[in-house]
């Protein structure tokens, strides 16, 4: 007996070790750039975790200095209309393959499936020939497209699961009393499904948010850049040597995604789970 509870209390303090380990090593990177934010000068580097002398300087100076007021308003643009179009895509399509059965219906689901096993950036060059044909090179318009179009087949798979999770019997009773389909979809699913449909709306909301990739291959004039572009422009080059406000940014960046984290995660962890268990 002595012998089994000291073994369940090494396992325990092992493990609580190596959770301890895992978030001292995520915390501190985190601590590193806020504070580093606030450091004097340009360079990020400091002999102690909290600088001797602390300057809001850098926060100022990226509204005065450079333009990240409008690369602000440039990412929350696309990554607004980038959520409303991908749920408004993603749901009506997981709902039909859901609930209805028609003639390539499974064609589509394994072709949704299929697409999810390569990699976003072998789509490239393709996707800047189409916009270049399109005249939607250059324009936020065309990268919102490109970026809810990409979240169709993970989201349609993800939403089809939380679906096919909800009992038949309420769909098929509200249609016995006349409800429509459209009636049963509003009425009765769309209430049922705000988890997956908030964490779908935020997963679609942060990717754009946080892209640069997609974003410099499309975008190229400067009253268009977004937060990752101007960023990443402020610390490439020799003659670019501005790691402090870099790092201002970056916290400036981090705050609305670490708010949107903190009121709706009860949401997000339920939608993510429920849908992901009844795929």
């Amino acid at each position: 007996m002595m012998g089994a509870r000291m073994k369940s209390r090494l396992t325990r303090l092992f493990i609580y070790t190596i959770l301890t380990i895992t978030a001292i090593a995520c915390v501190y990177p985190i601590l590193w750039v806020i504070m580093a934010s606030f450091n004097p000068g340009t360079s990020l580097f400091s002999a102690t975790l909290i600088p001797d002398r602390l300057t809001t300087a850098h926060y100022f100076n990226l509204f005065v200095e450079r333009e990240f007021g409008l690369w602000y308003r440039n990412t929350l643009n696309i990554a607004f209309w980038t959520m409303i179009l991908a749920v408004a895509l993603v749901i009506p399509t997981a709902y039909a393959l859901s609930q209805f059965r028609f003639k390539g219906r499974r064609l589509s689901l394994m072709s949704m499936l299929v697409l999810q096993m390569f990699p976003s950036f072998m789509s490239m060059i393709a996707i800047y020939l189409l916009l270049l044909q399109l005249r939607l090179l250059d324009t936020h318009i065309g990268l919102i497209l490109v970026y809810a179009g990409g979240a169709i087949p993970f989201g349609s798979w993800l939403v089809k699961g939380y679906f096919d999770g909800i009992p038949r019997s309420l769909a098929e009773a509200a249609k016995i009393d006349g409800a429509s389909n459209a009636t049963v979809f509003t009425k009765i699913m769309l209430p049922l499904s705000s988890p997956i449909i908030t964490f779908v709306a935020l997963s679609n909301f942060i990717a754009p948010w946080m892209d640069f990739i997609l974003a410099r291959l499309v975008l190229r004039s400067s009253g268009r850049k977004t937060l990752a572009i101007g960023l990443f422009e402020m610390v490439t080059g020799y003659a670019h040597t501005e790691f402090t406000m870099f790092a201002a940014g970056s916290v400036m960046v981090a705050i609305p995604i670490t708010i949107l984290f903190i009121f709706l995660q009860r949401y997000i962890v339920q939608g993510l789970t429920e849908g992901a268990s009844k795929i």
